[in-house]
Order: structure tokens, then C-alpha cells, then sequence
């Protein structure tokens, strides 16, 4: 039975130990949040199309190819033939991959009489974050091998949200199995994919155990097993990989640098980040409700000094929602500047002369976004004092700090977003719409303004990248008048490798693929 145990490899056998930073909240890929979430789900499954970092462009995943119709209403896929599901001791797949899979896969999340809607108890929030409700007229099986996607408005960024985690294509089989079993919640907690691992286990707090997939249509990678470490703490995770215990780990502590550099066993590596830190104000909440409220606690916070002191030449200070290596991104946007006395007669002008009180959460994990959240949050607070804004600091174990902020219990707190894939719709209609603002949706600030959504909405309509690009730098400057976030840094990433790995290759988007690695022996 899956997840019951884990044989040790033999002598032989290559086993690759990535030291996580943290739990994944779900194995399943509509429930997933959370980039911890992601990575360990991305072994397992594979989707339509993917995003190959090389080239910077969507190739062919589960479909070989497809075409696209000149509204941009219909796009067709034909799918391979070599694609075959994982199985367990008690399910064995009669069948490869065929347009039922691609079909239930997306049902499942879209249609509320599916049968596996309701399972897991969930809603499907990231479906919605990106409007696929409404977006979507119909997904049909032409053939075993054909899959018509139609419509109901053209969308720029559709297949670049197919490529993503939300998108893989999961066993319509296996999910009947566990229906006649009278076990459907399994489903999501023993997942089955077509991707080059399998899962075997997951001890939460402990490790998340996969083997290699010999039948995978790509071929079987070149490693036996992988196991994910989970280990929050970076000094510990940097041990780990120093005496071997690991081979690959995410997120070193910045101050540790030199000592990764300096050890011949180990490999540092860096890129700028598709990302973007921010506090998000809640603006259903008093006093955040009130825009004047949002620009004095942002005109109180000292980001030069922030981001020098957790990043050091790591990050840059943030002014918009968008990171700068975005193509979307509005260079012309005039930060709000750092100047506490103009933040006190704001807070007076709202109501607020002697200050208030509030909440402010903070990560309790490392994020390739935020290196150290809590002495973040501390140095905000100590500089929120300074106006008479009395924050009292909060957190939660990562998978429900995050459920929370969804659900918009927060006043103010700490979050950040790397892109999924790389458009800039990913950053401001999954992070600031009016769909993404209701409880459990991705909008943290709870933000609705008709003039942004608009704007982005329309923005998603057309492929003239010219007519994205004005519509997306009007859209920064409302946000920056309205100012729902505050946006602090977009960081440097790095990871650090053992000398043994080969063909790790970091990804724009942060996501750790482990399907071409090696180790030698």
C-alpha cells in the first residue's frame, strides 16, 4: 500500500536527500498553496504543457502539441500515447493517459455535482484565483487523444497557467477505484501522476520519500529515490548538507555565505528572484479600511534600512507589485517615502492621534522572498512604535499561518509571492482581483477596486503585449494610490549543492526539479 513504508536503497542505488525548509501542506495538486507544497508535488505529476526555463518559452508536456484558434477561444490538444499512471499494491492502471484524465482533472476543480468536488473538503481556491469559472465554456474529449478547451473570452495567459502545478493531470481510474473503495479522501492523500517519481510516504515534520519511475514517458531519471528532508532551520539544513546528511538545500542564512563558499564540497548558487515580498493590510479590517491609515504605516517602515539589514546586497527595496525583471514592470511609479513625521498627521487626519494598536503576522519560515520574517517583522514593529502604532507580533505553523491569511483573519502581515510563471498576470489578478479577495481566496488584502480590476481584466483579454504593458503600469499606479500592500524587497536566491549533484539547475520560479539530476557515486 502507498505510503505504508520505505525499503532502503541498495548500495548501489542513487539516492538524492533535499533538505526542505518546510511541511507541504497538500500532496494534491488543485489543494496546493504553497511553493513547499509545490515542490513536492512536481516529482509526481506532469501537466499539458510546461514552462522550459532554457528557453523561456511553453513546450510540450502530456500533449504533444496543440493549436490555438484565431479568436483565441478554442485551444486543442493532442496528447501522447506513452504516458503511463503510477500504481500501488491494490490499484494497477488498465490504461495510458487519455482525454478522461485531462478531463476529470479539471472538472474535478470546476464542477461543483462532480463527484470528487466535494472531497477533502475543499474549494479550490487557486482554480478561482484565476478565474478559470468564468473563463472556461467548455472542455470536451474529442477522441481518447484529443481535448478541446473552449472559451468564453480570449486569455493571454492560458497556457502559461496550464503549465502550472493546479493544472497536472491526475488518474480518472484511480479516483473510481477509490470511489468503489469508499475512500475518495485517499485520492488526495496517496496521489498517483504520470511524473518520473512516485510517492511512497509522507511523515509530516520528517521527510516525503518518493521513488523513481521506471515507465515514465521522459524516461527513467537518473536517480533511484529522493527523499525530502524537512528541516525549517537554515543552519541546521546547511549541517546537514556539510556532513552529507543532504545533498541539495534551499535558502542559506546570508550570513553563512562565505562559510558555503569556502568549503570545497559545496556549490553555491544564485539567481534574482521572480519575486516580491510585501505586508499586506487588510483592508476590511479598521483602521486599515481607511487608505490613509495603509500610507502612514508604509511612510513609518524604514525599507533601506530593512533590506539591509536582512539582505544585505541580496535584495533590493520594493516599490510595486511586480518584480523588476518583469516585462510589465513600472519604473516610473515614485515610492512613498520613508517619513514618519508626514505618517503621524496621517494617522491624525484618520482618527488616530495617539495611534493604535494591531496585529502584525510574520512567516515562521525561511522564503525565498524573506530570509529571517521575524526580525523583519521586529524591526517594523520597533519603527511602527516610533508613531504610536503599537504592533503585536504573530505567527502559526506555516500551512495554517497561510490558510489564515487566505481567510483574512489578519490585520496586517508578512507574505510574498515568487511568479508561478513568469506573467505578470500571475503577480496582480491571482494576488489583488476581486475574485482573489473573498475568504480563502489568494487577494490577502482583501482589496476590491474597480478601476485596478479593469484594468487587469482587460489586460488579460488581449495578446498585444504593447496595450498588456499600459494597461498593467496603470494598473501599479492605482495600486500605489490605494496602496492595499506595502511592498518591501525582491531578493537574490540562492541554493547551495554538494559537489556530487549534477544537472541541478535553479528555476525562475523556484520550483526544485529533480527529473534530469544526477549524483555521482
Amino acid at each position: 500500500m502507498l505510503g505504508a513504508g520505505f525499503a532502503a536503497p541498495s548500495q548501489a542505488a542513487k539516492t538524492l536527500v533535499f533538505c526542505s525548509e518546510g511541511n507541504p501542506d497538500y500532496l494534491s495538486p488543485p489543494l496546493a498553496r504553497t511553493t513547499t507544497s509545490f515542490d513536492a508535488i512536481t516529482p509526481v505529476f506532469d501537466t499539458l504543457v510546461r514552462f522550459d526555463p532554457a528557453t523561456q518559452t511553453i513546450v510540450p508536456g502530456l500533449a504533444e502539441s496543440w493549436t490555438v484558434s484565431p479568436d483565441g477561444l478554442v485551444y486543442t490538444f493532442t496528447l501522447r500515447t506513452d504516458a503511463v499512471f503510477h500504481g500501488t499494491a491494490d490499484f494497477k492502471p488498465s490504461r495510458a493517459l487519455n482525454a478522461e484524465d485531462v478531463l476529470f482533472s479539471f472538472q474535478r476543480q470546476w464542477r461543483a455535482d462532480h463527484p470528487y468536488h466535494r472531497v477533502s473538503g475543499l474549494t479550490y481556491d487557486y482554480f478561482r484565483d484565476l478565474s478559470m469559472p468564468a473563463l472556461l465554456k467548455s472542455i470536451e474529449a474529442v477522441d481518447a487523444r484529443t481535448v478541446r478547451f473552449t472559451l468564453n473570452r480570449p486569455e493571454a495567459p492560458f497556457l502559461a497557467d496550464l503549465s502550472m502545478v493546479f493544472a497536472s493531470i491526475a488518474s480518472a481510474e484511480y479516483a473510481e477505484h477509490m470511489l468503489r473503495k469508499g475512500t475518495p479522501d485517499e485520492f488526495d492523500r496517496a496521489p498517483l501522476g504520470t511524473g518520473p517519481f512516485q510517492l511512497v510516504s509522507y511523515q509530516k515534520g520528517a521527510t516525503v520519500r518518493f521513488k523513481a519511475f521506471a515507465e515514465h514517458w521522459g524516461g527513467k531519471p537518473p536517480l533511484d529515490s529522493l527523499v525530502f528532508s524537512i528541516t525549517p532551520n537554515a543552519a541546521v539544513r546547511l549541517n546537514k548538507l556539510q556532513s552529507g546528511e543532504c545533498h541539495v538545500m534551499p535558502f542559506p542564512n546570508l550570513a553563512d555565505l562565505p562559510k558555503v563558499e569556502a568549503d570545497p564540497n559545496l556549490t553555491l548558487m544564485r539567481q534574482e528572484g521572480f519575486n516580491v515580498a510585501f505586508m499586506t493590510f487588510n483592508v476590511q479590517k479598521k483602521p486599515f479600511d481607511d487608505v490613509r491609515v495603509r500610507r502612514a504605516v508604509s511612510m513609518a517602515i524604514d525599507k533601506a534600512t530593512l533590506v539591509e539589514a536582512i539582505y544585505g546586497t541580496a535584495g533590493r527595496t520594493a516599490k510595486n507589485p511586480l518584480p523588476p525583471t518583469t516585462w510589465a514592470y513600472n519604473d516610473a511609479i515614485v515610492d512613498l517615502p520613508y517619513d514618519p513625521r508626514q505618517a503621524v498627521r496621517l494617522l491624525a487626519e484618520a482618527g488616530y492621534p495617539e495611534g493604535f494598536a494591531t496585529e502584525l503576522w510574520h512567516m515562521p519560515v525561511t522564503r525565498p522572498y524573506m530570509p529571517d520574517a521575524k526580525r523583519a517583522a521586529e524591526m517594523m514593529r520597533n519603527d511602527l512604535a516610533k508613531i504610536g502604532v503599537r504592533a503585536t507580533l504573530v505567527t502559526d505553523d506555516w500551512s495554517v499561518y497561510m490558510k489564515r491569511l487566505m481567510n483574512g483573519d489578519h490585520q496586517a502581515g508578512m507574505i510574498g509571492w515568487t511568479s508561478d510563471n513568469g506573467d505578470p498576470d500571475n503577480f496582480l489578478y491571482t494576488l489583488l482581483s476581486c475574485e482573489g479577495a473573498r475568504p480563502g481566496g489568494g487577494n490577502m488584502a482583501k482589496w476590491c477596486d474597480p478601476d485596478f480590476e479593469k484594468l487587469i481584466v482587460r489586460a488579460k483579454q488581449t495578446t498585444d503585449t504593447a496595450l498588456r504593458t499600459t494597461l498593467y503600469h496603470q494598473a501599479q499606479e492605482v495600486f500605489k494610490r490605494e496602496a492595499p500592500w506595502l511592498p518591501l524587497a525582491h531578493s537574490m536566491v540562492f541554493m547551495v549543492v554538494r559537489k556530487e549533484v549534477r544537472g541541478y539547475r535553479m528555476h525562475p520560479f523556484g520550483l526544485h526539479v529533480f527529473r534530469s539530476v544526477d549524483l555521482d557515486r
